[in-house]
């Protein structure tokens, strides 16, 4: 069950739509001014505190609720009207007044992620607000944006027992069904007869059967770009197991594959002149007799031995076979998501999301796009000195240092041995979650870093 991104907006007159003015603090005193008296003292006496993006209730003469005021800091921030939705009473509203002759739809995309709640499990008592979306300026880019948002954070907050390997592939079938799209999936011991022999390892403990997911979308004759999930639907740890307060948001550990969707929606929503093929490779990383141990030695799809030094490194072994099945197939672009290492959360926080590149205009042009939609990610170095710490005295190459330093960094080396220079890569190592309510970014599942790369393919590909 996707929630319905668009029940917070509606179309048409309401004649008893209340309006919602947004403000810069700058020009808010000659606002003000420009007010009727009622207003104007209202605001003097009542009003105690106009913080940014805080909406404040201004009643009519009889009490009732006449207009919504938002401070803000900057025009078209996103965040503005992202608290509205859960702070304002029941209604109807409409946006009428922006700073300077700006375009709405920035506004009304933060309405839109500032009501979404996942209800699942419990009714939804939120009120019912609903804003007018009559005035979005590129209603289709709106709608995919929020939708694609919505269903990585629907993947994500989903709790590991219904989001298990098959589930992830029926969510997947359901999306792609609505484009027309063939999804394949190679299941269980299939994967080894296919070549896939890293993510049959690291799932073959689960009663859950691992499976690599895929699909392909777009004309063939168009730019090829390929985009990688890690799927690990829940992260024990494997034997090297996680201590319970690790493992608690483990659920949070397929938030790969749900950004990989979240921005495959995007694209064919967009209908971007692009063939794109998604590649999912879905596990749980369980523990029983037949699970596979520290020390092992496990040989991949490209033939590269590799060394197992902590089962709990098991997403980059799970996308070395992707990356492999990727670059056979020569595409333009690789980009894979992964919830990869908590070392990024330590050099960047929670809330921005690390990339590594191997192309430096790639990495340029996803700063700008990250700069022009509000949607923070910083690039980390593929600094080749430290691969010598991922080196193995058995195998071609160990899955994690033991150094305990450098972290994402040695992670996205790992990958990068299985990538030639000669194909552009992007890779993200993402938290998936917000610890904490913000306006717009309610607490839970969150895609990160998805509106700065699909605008960055629609700058690229346009």
């Amino acid at each position: 069950m996707i929630t319905d991104s668009l029940q917070c907006f509606y179309t048409g007159d309401d004649p008893r739509s209340i309006p919602v003015n947004i403000v810069l603090r700058s020009q808010y005193e000659d606002w003000k001014s420009s007010q009727s008296r009622a207003v104007q003292n209202w605001l003097q006496t009542a009003c105690c505190r106009t913080e940014p993006n805080q909406p404040v209730c201004i009643p009519d003469t009889k009490g009732r609720l006449a207009s919504v005021l938002v401070i803000v800091e900057r025009e078209n921030i996103i965040w503005s009207l992202g608290k509205c939705p859960q702070s304002l009473p029941a209604g109807q509203y409409h946006i009428a007044h922006v700073p300077g002759p700006s375009n709405n739809d920035p506004y009304l995309l933060g309405w839109g992620m500032g009501a979404y709640r996942y209800a699942r499990y419990r009714k939804n008592d939120s009120p019912s607000c609903k804003l007018s979306i009559d005035c979005a300026q590129d209603r289709q880019k709106l709608e995919a944006l929020l939708g694609a948002v919505t269903l990585v954070r629907d993947l994500v907050n989903t709790p590991a027992a219904d989001m298990m390997p098959q589930h992830l592939q029926q969510s997947m079938q359901a999306m792609t069904d609505d484009h027309g799209v063939e999804l394949n999936a190679c299941i269980g011991d299939a994967l080894l007869e296919q070549n896939y022999p890293m993510i049959h390892a690291v799932g073959r403990a689960s009663t859950h059967p691992p499976r690599f997911i895929t699909w392909r979308w777009g004309q063939a004759e168009h730019p090829r770009v390929i985009i990688i999930g890690k799927g690990v639907s829940f992260d024990s740890g494997g034997l090297d197991i996680k201590g319970a307060r690790g493992m608690r948001l483990m659920k949070k550990d397929m938030g790969g594959a749900a950004h990989a969707a979240g921005v495959a929606m995007a694209v064919m929503k967009l209908g971007l002149p692009v063939h794109l093929e998604i590649m999912i490779p879905a596990v749980e990383n369980a523990i029983s007799g037949n699970a596979y141990r520290p020390g092992d030695v496990l040989t991949s799809r490209s033939g590269k031995t590799v060394e197992i030094e902590d089962t709990d490194a098991e997403g980059r072994l799970i996308l070395c076979d992707a990356l492999s099945q990727a670059v056979d197939e020569k595409p333009e672009l690789i980009i894979d998501f992964a919830t990869l290492t908590g070392a990024a959360r330590v050099a960047l926080g929670t809330e921005v999301p690390a990339f590594f590149t191997n192309d430096s205009t790639v990495a340029q042009d996803l700063i700008a796009a990250s700069d022009k939609t509000d949607d923070p990610v910083w690039q980390l170095p593929l600094y080749r000195p430290y691969r010598q710490l991922l080196n193995s005295d058995i195998a071609d190459i160990s899955n994690c240092s033991n150094s305990g330093y450098a972290g994402a960094i040695t992670a996205a080396l790992f990958l990068q041995e299985f990538v030639p220079d000669t194909i552009p890569w992007l890779h993200f190592d993402v938290m998936a979650w917000n610890t904490r309510n913000r306006a717009g970014r309610p607490k839970g599942g969150e895609a990160m870093g998805l509106r700065a790369v699909v605008d960055f393919l629609k700058q690229r590909y346009p």
